[in-house]
Parts: C-alpha cells; sequence; structure tokens
C-alpha cells in the first residue's frame, strides 16, 4: 500500500513539474481574459462538464468574447473557441494541424472503436475515402421512404395506445421511441440488417446502446474529470490497458455495447463479402464501404479493426443522434403550440398537394418547397446540437485569425491570437450556434422565423456544411452522414406530426439539457433514470382539414 501510494505521489509531482515547465518554455496564451478558477487541482473543468449544456459557455461568451482562456487540471491554460474565423481556420485552412486530444482519442476508442471518429491526419484520410461512396446525396434520397416507414410504426403503436384510453390521450417517452425507430432504421439503411428494435424492447443492440452515454460519461465526478486530465501525460498503450481494463460500471456498459455490435459487424462483413465476391451485392451503406475498400491498394485499405469499427460509429451518430435530435424538436413544438400549429398546417397543404397529383409519399423535392419545416429543422439544430462540443490540440506552433479583436489583459489588442503546439483547444459547437454577431441579438430564443425573415446574412466566415451551424463540424471533419441526419428528421417530423400534437407534462417543464458526451433529455431530480422525454400525445384533429 505504501509503495502504490509513492507511486501515485510521483507520479502527480512529476505531472505537475512537467505542467510548469510547459507553461514556461512555449507561448503564452495566459493574457487572454477568461473566468477565475477556484481549483488549482481542477481549474475550470467542473463549471464546464458539471452543468447542462451550453451554461458555461453561454455565460464566458457573452463575457469574454469568441476565444476565452480557461484552466484545466494543475493550472494548464486552454482556449474555449467560439469565433466563427478561429474556427474556420482549425477546420478547413490548417487542414490537419490540429488533432484530437489525446484523452479525447481513448473515449472516442471506447464509444465507436478505432473507425473514422478516432483516425487523425493521413489515416482520416483513408478512412474517408473508403466511406465517402455511401453517403451521398443520391444515396441520402434513396432512403426517404425507409426514413417515412420507420416513423410511421412508431404512429401505428402510438395509436393502439391512445386508442386503449379513456380521455384519447397518452404520457409516452419519445425519446425512447425514437431510439428504437432510428436504430431500425439505420440498421436497414446503413446494413440491410433488422435489429427489430421496434417490435422487441429487449432486443439485444438496443438493449446494450441503452441510456450507455448517460451510464458511461453522465453526471462526472471531480475524481473522473481528474483522471481524464492525468490520461494526457500517459503513453498511448498503458492509456488503452487502463481504458480497456480499469474497473467501472460505466465503463463495463460500454465494453459490453462494444463487443455486442462488434459480433453482430463482424457477421455481416463476412456476409457483404461473400455477396460481393458472387457479384450480388446490395446499395446498403455497408456494402458500399465493403466494396469500396476491396477496391483500395493494400496500403490504403481499411483493416478488419477499422472495417468493423465504422459499423459502431454509424450506429452511434445514425441512431442516438437522430433520435435525441427528434426529442428535442417535438420538446420545442410542445413548448410552442404556436409553432407546431403552422408546421402541421405546412405539412397538411403539402399532403393534399401530393394527393391531388396522384401520388402517395413525399418526395425530397416535396420536403425542399417546405420553407416552414426546412426553419423549424434548421432552428433545432441550432439550438439543441446533440453533439455539442469538439476537442483539438495544435501539432505546431499556430496562428488563429479573429473575426472580432480580443483585448489582452495587459491592454492591447490583438486580431490574431498566436497558440504554441500542444495548445488544446475546447471548440463550443453549443456556444457557437448561439452566436449573436451570427444569428441575431435573440440567439438564445428559439424562432425559426431568423431563417424566414432575411435577418440570416451570409457569414463572413462560414464554418458549417448546413446553414453555417456547427452541429456537423466542418471542413474534413464535416460529419459524412449529415444529409442522412437532416433527411431522416424531417421525415420523422412530418410523418408524426401530421398525426398527433404533443403538449408539456409536469416532468417536461423540468427537462435538463444532460451533458453525456452527446446531449440528451433528462427529467430534473430523475437524472438516475437515464434520458428521456414524457410528453402528452394526442391525435391530431382533422376537423378542418
Amino acid at each position: 500500500m505504501h509503495l502504490i501510494l509513492l507511486i501515485v505521489c510521483l507520479s502527480v509531482f512529476l505531472v505537475c513539474c512537467y505542467a510548469t515547465y510547459r507553461h514556461f518554455a512555449r507561448i503564452s496564451v495566459a493574457d487572454v481574459p477568461g473566468p477565475e478558477s477556484s481549483s488549482w487541482l481542477l481549474g475550470n473543468m467542473p463549471q464546464l462538464f458539471g452543468g447542462q449544456v451550453g451554461e458555461a459557455e453561454f455565460k464566458w461568451q457573452e463575457i469574454y468574447g469568441g476565444v476565452v482562456r480557461i484552466k484545466a487540471s494543475f493550472g494548464e491554460d486552454r482556449l474555449l473557441v467560439t469565433d466563427p474565423k478561429a474556427l474556420q481556420y482549425i477546420y478547413h485552412t490548417s487542414g490537419y494541424r490540429f488533432h484530437k486530444q489525446p484523452e479525447r482519442i481513448e473515449l472516442t476508442r471506447m464509444i465507436s472503436g478505432r473507425g473514422i471518429l478516432w483516425a487523425d491526419g493521413n489515416d482520416h484520410k483513408r478512412h474517408r475515402k473508403v466511406m465517402l461512396p455511401g453517403f451521398g446525396t443520391p444515396e441520402a434520397k434513396a432512403l426517404l421512404p425507409l426514413f417515412f416507414s420507420y416513423a410511421a410504426q412508431i404512429g401505428t403503436k402510438w395509436k393502439d395506445i391512445i386508442g386503449a384510453t379513456a380521455d384519447q390521450s397518452a404520457v409516452l417517452d419519445v425519446t425512447a421511441w425514437a431510439s428504437r425507430a432510428t436504430l431500425d432504421a439505420i440498421g436497414e439503411a446503413a446494413f440491410d440488417y433488422r435489429f427489430g428494435a421496434m417490435e422487441n424492447q429487449d432486443n439485444v443492440v438496443g438493449t446494450a446502446w441503452g441510456n450507455v452515454f448517460m451510464d458511461t460519461f453522465g453526471s462526472p465526478s471531480d475524481a473522473s474529470l481528474l483522471a481524464l486530465s492525468l490520461l494526457q501525460y500517459v503513453p498511448r498503450g498503458i492509456r488503452e490497458f487502463l481504458v480497456d481494463h480499469v474497473p467501472s460500471a460505466g465503463l463495463q456498459h460500454i465494453r459490453y455495447t462494444a463487443q455486442v455490435t462488434t459480433k453482430v459487424a463482424r457477421e455481416l462483413v463476412a456476409s457483404k463479402s461473400a455477396a460481393l465476391l458472387q457479384g450480388k451485392g446490395t446499395r446498403d451503406i455497408m456494402s458500399l464501404l465493403v466494396k469500396a475498400n476491396a477496391s483500395e491498394n493494400e496500403k490504403t485499405k481499411l483493416n478488419e479493426d477499422e472495417l468493423l469499427s465504422q459499423m459502431r460509429t454509424i450506429i452511434m451518430a445514425g441512431h442516438e443522434t437522430t433520435a435525441n435530435s427528434f426529442s428535442w424538436a417535438v420538446l420545442e413544438l410542445a413548448r410552442q403550440p404556436q409553432i407546431q400549429s403552422r408546421l402541421r398546417s405546412e405539412i397538411r397543404s403539402m399532403e393534399r398537394t401530393i394527393q391531388a397529383r396522384g401520388s402517395y409519399g413525399f418526395t425530397t423535392s416535396d420536403i425542399q418547397s417546405m420553407p416552414y419545416l426546412s426553419a423549424v429543422v434548421k432552428e433545432v439544430l441550432r439550438f439543441h446540437p446533440v453533439s455539442f462540443n469538439n476537442f483539438r490540440q495544435s501539432l505546431t506552433d499556430d496562428v488563429l485569425p479573429l473575426s472580432q479583436p480580443i483585448t489582452l489583459q495587459s491592454g492591447e489588442v490583438i486580431t490574431e491570437l498566436p497558440v504554441p503546439k500542444g495548445m488544446k483547444v475546447i471548440i463550443s459547437i453549443a456556444a457557437y450556434n448561439r452566436n449573436k454577431d451570427l444569428f441575431g441579438h435573440d440567439a438564445h430564443i428559439f424562432n425559426p422565423e431568423r431563417w424566414l425573415d432575411g435577418s440570416m446574412r451570409k457569414p463572413d466566415a462560414p464554418v458549417g456544411a448546413y446553414a453555417n451551424l456547427l452541429t456537423f463540424a466542418g471542413g474534413l471533419r464535416t460529419c459524412m452522414g449529415w444529409r442522412f441526419a437532416v433527411l431522416e428528421l424531417q421525415a420523422f417530423l412530418i410523418e408524426l406530426l401530421s398525426d398527433f400534437e404533443f403538449s408539456l407534462t409536469p416532468e417536461a417543464m423540468r427537462i435538463r439539457r444532460e451533458a453525456c458526451i452527446v446531449m440528451v433529455p433528462t427529467v430534473e431530480g430523475r437524472r438516475d433514470e437515464g434520458a428521456q422525454l414524457p410528453l402528452r400525445v394526442t391525435v391530431a384533429s382533422r376537423e378542418y382539414d
């Protein structure tokens, strides 16, 4: 026991010495304004990660602007960045000169393996080249009927539940239903595989993914924040060993999820490869990925571990994030019934147009001609970005250009900021999406009208792939599945809002924006129950149609 204590104390001492050396031996950002830290050991990390999504960043952006110096453990300076020009440089201009932070690489590996979200630099180029054929616009458009089909399955289940009640309404956990439907949708769309989550709540893959982010990353303790900070000083092999073997209920959940998903992925890759050899490949994303990988030379193709990891990545990105985006959308519609009614009117008007021409389903052209739907979807993705932070680290000494000058604590005004090699940058997607210079003085209000009234001007420093939002990141790191996500969200809203009306429950008035890698809705005082959104759902009247 004494020896272990001695090793721990010596390790902490060496870390402190190294942190002190780095502080004084490189370019300093200590003069950049930022909040005071009450803890040398933890810095501002409890404020950043302990509250609801965006709470700390919104306040700091309002006070200090688009670049804020914050403290990490052991007094280390980090930068919180929401300045558009600086972000354009990081995501677009610099290429791969801002890598993932070492400790964040391990979190990514836990969640999705050594897939495209884990890869950096030339590895990321290689992953992206193999995966791109499955994520084009034609591939996304081809999946529209599938998205409508699974949304309709939710509707059928809801009508059965509501029809059996005395008052013809029911309180339903929207997040749970959306999670099951989007898992089935991504299974069929990406892998031509039926998970069966809509019919079977105990589906093994669905159960494994259920609340995995809350169990593993929700409500981080001071000890876990400190452990995460210490990981950056640990060699990669030892980091991986610790993450894979340290006893922890939360880590055990995510390890089990990885095992379950990898088992299914291995079976799928084998069947897709066999079909490809027989000339029987289908057009699902996994088949296209296997085909693209088979055509690469040995130096650029993905190995088995990387190929299997892509499935975990696709499930996480195409299921968990879409389900939560839909949940945040209907929560806002329940909060503002006038927006809900206006959107339903537009949906039903388009339904009548489709029926008049003798068709039965929405096309992508129909959806593109629905301006209010587009405005609502953009506002949901702006206001409630499910992926709310990115973490980067400079590979070399560099200089960040700024769209707004910074007044340093010395009084000097600068329009570009030198950053040292190894500078850790936290990109607040949530705060960037509330930037008043970009989205108006009412950026903290959910208002779809901003996308229709001409107030949204063309940005001077565009960053994001969709509506200049950072929700899907940008540049070389743009989420390849963003078209799928937008189209699926639109399909679910059209299908379910046409038939159902959503209203608040007492629990829904206490919803938290829970930070656990992704942003999930939880009920204040009931976080131990995991992600949930209990709304009252009734069949919407068609009396005046």
